[in-house]
């Protein structure tokens, strides 16, 4: 039977404050109906653009209807965490190729957890506060449309880079939600971010593997977030050389956001480990699988696994240095009892000989000649 209690404004100016004191930057209300949204996620499936992210098509359903998570659904509660670390040094990772780049948001712990642990805070603090209610929290870890939801319900806009943008605070946060049988009222559309993207294209032109083909529109299987996350085979002979140093991830397309000047820090749970924040390369390499382990407990990095985080390493170090040390100690560690990784490093290893091969040739090509 559905909830048939009706707020008072008073209870949501305290839900707010409630929200807050959990450390969460924003919370919005909407309803569950997401069918203006559908045709969007049909098209981006049909075009093939979610790679082998299978689930995606299998959970289509799911994602088109909220109340078939949790029936008797009325109102979703969209919620916003900040991660963004004070210290990140992104731009001085990415521009030093000996390095290994983590996506930002990867640095500190995993955000499903923490946020999951809040969410649950918040939805049970309702029920004891405000009213008991049913509901279901969901933070990146079901078939849910997510950014869409958070759009309708104030906390931002949908940006052509396909993430979430809010004028106040830029990109770097994560989204959940709680699915409640609560009639809460929605977010009043003066409240709502109209999209404020204008005649921007940073983020298109600066996509490493042009992954965003059009404005609004992403094709996974060119995206590095999906190729060192998501894909668990060979990574494609011509995308390799457009990684860089990029091992878990890419935020190019936020770091060059005008928004996120806006971005405050985040969250104090996402601080970062500095043995992740610009780590050398050879050195991961080199990290037997319980030193994998050992580092990344409680990490995001733990989603790729100990071979998949080698082969991307790989592919960051055939993209590095063409030095005879980092070359004889990827050479020291093949094979590695791995076949994806091994072809990986083989192909480093090719792209490292032909690099230094080349310099030297150029080096003898301008050294200066004596008379005869």
């Amino acid at each position: 039977m559905a909830n048939s209690w009706h707020p008072e404004s008073h209870f949501l100016d305290a839900l707010h404050r409630h929200a807050a004191t959990l450390g969460f930057a924003k919370v919005g209300f909407t309803h569950p109906d997401v069918s203006a949204h559908q045709g969007y996620l049909d098209a981006w499936l049909a075009a093939g653009f979610s790679g082998e992210m299978d689930w995606m098509a299998t959970h289509a359903t799911l994602r088109g209807d909220p109340t078939a998570l949790l029936p008797g659904t009325r109102s979703v509660i969209s919620v916003r965490l900040d991660y963004l670390p004070e210290d990140h040094q992104a731009q001085q990772v990415l521009a030093d190729p000996s390095k290994g780049y983590i996506s930002r948001y990867a640095l500190g712990r995993d955000y499903h957890k923490v946020f999951r642990k809040r969410l649950k805070a918040l939805a049970d603090w309702i029920s004891t506060t405000i009213a008991p209610h049913g509901y279901r929290v969901f933070t990146d870890s079901a078939p849910v449309l997510e950014k869409y939801l958070a759009e309708q319900a104030g906390l931002g806009w949908i940006g052509k880079h396909t993430l979430l943008l809010s004028k106040d605070a830029g990109s770097y946060f994560f989204l959940g939600e709680i699915l409640t049988d609560l009639p809460l009222p929605t977010t009043s559309r003066d409240a709502v971010e109209s999209a404020r993207c204008g005649s921007c294209q940073a983020c298109l032109t600066v996509c490493p593997t042009q992954a965003i083909i059009a404005p609004y529109q992403l094709d996974a299987r060119r995206c590095i977030s999906y190729l060192t996350i998501e894909y668990k085979g060979s990574i494609p002979l011509a995308l390799r050389p457009l990684i860089g140093n990029r091992i878990f991830g890419c935020d190019d397309c936020q770091l060059v956001c005008p928004w996120n000047k806006y971005a405050g820090i985040g969250d104090p749970a996402f601080s970062p480990r500095q043995a992740l924040i610009a780590p050398e390369l050879i050195t991961l390499l080199e990290w037997t699988e319980a030193e994998f382990l050992a580092q990344t407990e409680g990490s995001p990095l733990r989603r790729a696994g100990y071979w998949q985080f080698l082969r991307n390493v790989a592919v960051g170090l055939g993209n590095g240095p063409a030095t005879a040390a980092i070359m004889a100690r990827i050479a020291q560690r093949l094979p590695t009892g791995n076949q994806l990784v091994d072809e990986h490093l083989r192909w480093a290893l090719d792209q490292l000989t032909a690099r230094a091969n080349a310099e030297r040739s150029l080096d003898s090509a301008q050294a200066p000649r004596s008379n005869p």
